[in-house]
């Protein structure tokens, strides 16, 4: 048998048209270059904007932001967007009151969270040393929440607005509620340092008013009063009451003296800001 030339075996080769020429095997790291480089990318950029990720989250930026927006969404409904926001900006100042007064003793706490149609909060996740104590953190949020409510009312006056004066009396009207004197609200707290007997007359007076203007928002309140009013209760006898409930008597000559005129300066400020309605 005679041996082909290498032109007739070419000849005799079965004819590819999408033969493309010989294979070239790419080597497997610019493969995995190739694959990797999104991820690579990805994981700079998340490096580089680590420091606003941490701001967010320490400072419950985040947290508190998106609560507010739910609230501001849910107000909008029944009163629009634009009282809402005003509404929601003065409960951020309320807490605020409450959350330097707290961090000025050096407590751990919360930033503000929104609850919509039961206000804010914030959360202290250690007790104050006593009554008296737990009556300053109570007062900064009437207190500072009061002076938010003044500036809004003091513009209202000077550009004769009509609606600035409705969120100031609605501003005024929220902090002297926050006095009514029942735990766990504001005017609770501070009547612990007046005397925890208190309590009992402000639930009376509280559960009257249910009956007098029923409505599901009181009802919710007044079973939360309850279960704290039995909580307490059940705990004044322990040690630990008995140490927290003693305080110096011009504490709590102190505490009365500026619960009854923080309400009657909101009393105040609500007739000024009261605006009649033509029905």
């Amino acid at each position: 048998m005679s041996q082909l030339t290498p032109e007739q075996e070419a000849e005799l080769r079965p004819y590819e048209p999408y033969d493309r020429g010989p294979v070239r095997h790419e080597p497997r790291f610019r493969i995995l270059r190739k694959l990797a480089t999104p991820f690579i990318a990805l994981g700079l950029l998340l490096w580089k904007a680590k420091f606003v990720f941490v701001a967010i989250f320490k400072f419950k930026i985040f947290t508190t932001s998106a609560s507010m927006l739910v609230s501001v969404g849910a107000y909008a409904l029944f009163w629009g967007w634009k009282f809402a926001v005003g509404l929601v900006l003065l409960l951020f100042v309320h807490e605020l009151g409450h959350y330097l007064e707290a961090r000025r003793q050096g407590l751990n706490v919360s930033a503000p969270m929104f609850i919509p149609f039961l206000g804010a909060a914030i959360l202290l996740r250690e007790n104050p040393q006593n009554a008296w104590r737990e009556a300053l953190v109570a007062f900064g949020g009437p207190i500072v929440g009061t002076l938010g409510a003044a500036v809004v009312w003091f513009v209202g006056e000077q550009q004769n607005s009509e609606f600035l004066l409705a969120l100031a009396f609605t501003g005024f009207f929220l902090n002297l509620f926050n006095l009514l004197p029942v735990v766990p609200l504001d005017g609770g707290r501070i009547a612990a340092a007046i005397h925890p007997a208190i309590w009992l007359v402000g639930f009376v007076a509280l559960v009257g008013l249910l009956f007098l203007a029923p409505n599901p928002l009181l009802i919710i309140i007044v079973v939360i009063v309850g279960f704290e009013l039995y909580r307490r209760w059940q705990e004044r006898g322990t040690p630990q009451a008995h140490a927290y409930y003693e305080i110096k008597p011009w504490q709590r000559v102190a505490s009365a003296v500026g619960y009854f005129a923080l309400a009657a300066l909101l009393v105040l400020g609500m007739d000024a800001s009261y605006v009649e309605r033509d029905i």
